[in-house]
């Protein structure tokens, strides 16, 4: 077979095109549905808020809020906000293959529903009169019928919604072209490990969708790309101007293992920015990532991970001026530290 054969350039330069964030997008229905095409992760305080504003122009802080938008647990038992619409492909797109697996899915949620009796709760609450862990909880997400509310320092309500009308192969395979349209090329073993569905359910999935697959030869190995993508991945990519500050967690830089290579080359920097407790988020300009951010409030610590220009620190602080936070009417600092 011919591999279609990507550079590190082309790869990233494709997966900043299709996130969104070569340039953002105007403020409309279908551009929060890009955003979130391959979910928002939501597990640190506003991230999804965070992400949206890094795609789409004149994001508000209450946007998470939209009607069109759900948070769940998803991929991993992380919180994600998704569309509405795609609750199916992030709920069902998980469920365990295995009986034992699926079976306690659908239990737990049976006995979620009973104890809610159509209201919602704190999680903790309901998980203590149910005498299970909280967290256990969980796993009955992955039948698509539980949604929840979580705001941080608040605590996490959940409820109840009808199953989704959606075959959980179907949503599978469209979790798989999903995650092959953000972050292809790739593996059958990243999207499992994205996914949290393990390596065999992966491979089989992909297996299903090979007639929609191309190889790629990339500079960490062979690959897979959606054939619809060809076109896109081969693209001139000029170097963009954009300046985003990603929330930690952002699914440009969500990546394990070597996958990681493709996005930061050099090896102290990658530990700088997937640290072994919550990362931090990623500074990217110039269509790369060339530092990390911290925030305590409404004040910013930028680390450049090499001299950053007077614009360049201009652009910086002007980002971080626009970013739609909770700071009580304070305005933003940045301090760059090296």
């Amino acid at each position: 077979m011919k591999l279609l054969t990507l550079s590190r350039w082309q790869i990233s330069s494709f997966r900043r095109r299709v996130g969104a964030l070569d340039r953002r997008l105007p403020a409309s229905h279908s551009s929060l549905r890009t955003a979130a095409l391959a979910g928002l992760q939501d597990s640190m305080p506003r991230a999804a808020l965070l992400s949206i504003h890094a795609r789409v122009e004149g994001t508000t802080r209450d946007v998470w809020e939209d009607p069109r938008l759900v948070q769940l647990w998803g991929p991993r038992f992380n919180v994600y906000a998704v569309a509405s619409d795609d609750l199916a492909v992030f709920s069902l797109g998980t469920l365990p293959a295995d009986v034992r697996g699926r079976t306690r899915a659908h239990d737990l949620a049976e006995r979620l529903s009973d104890q809610l009796a159509g209201g919602s709760m704190p999680y903790d609450d309901v998980g203590l009169a149910m005498g299970v862990n909280p967290n256990a909880l969980r796993y009955a997400a992955a039948t698509g019928t539980v949604l929840i509310r979580w705001e941080g320092a608040g605590r996490t309500l959940v409820w109840m919604v009808p199953p989704p009308s959606v075959d959980a192969g179907a949503a599978r395979l469209e979790l798989a072209r999903r995650y092959l349209h953000v972050f292809g090329p790739t593996t059958p073993e990243s999207f499992g490990r994205w996914a949290g569905i393990g390596a065999r359910e992966a491979e089989l999935a992909f297996g299903r969708l090979a007639g929609e697959l191309i190889a790629v030869r990339t500079p960490i190995g062979d690959a897979w790309l959606l054939a619809a993508d060809e076109a896109e991945a081969r693209a001139a990519a000029p170097r963009p101007n954009a300046v985003c500050l990603l929330p930690s967690g952002d699914s440009y830089y969500l990546a394990w293992g070597r996958d990681r290579e493709l996005i930061v080359e050099d090896e102290p920097k990658r530990r700088d920015l997937w640290t072994s407790r919550v990362w931090p988020g990623a500074l990217l300009m110039d269509g790369e990532i060339v530092g990390t951010w911290r925030r305590s409030g409404a004040n910013l610590i930028v680390q450049p991970w090499g001299v950053l220009s007077s614009a360049g620190r201009d652009a910086v602080v002007a980002e971080a001026a626009s970013l739609p936070l909770p700071t009580g009417g304070k305005p933003v600092t940045v301090r760059f530290e090296a």
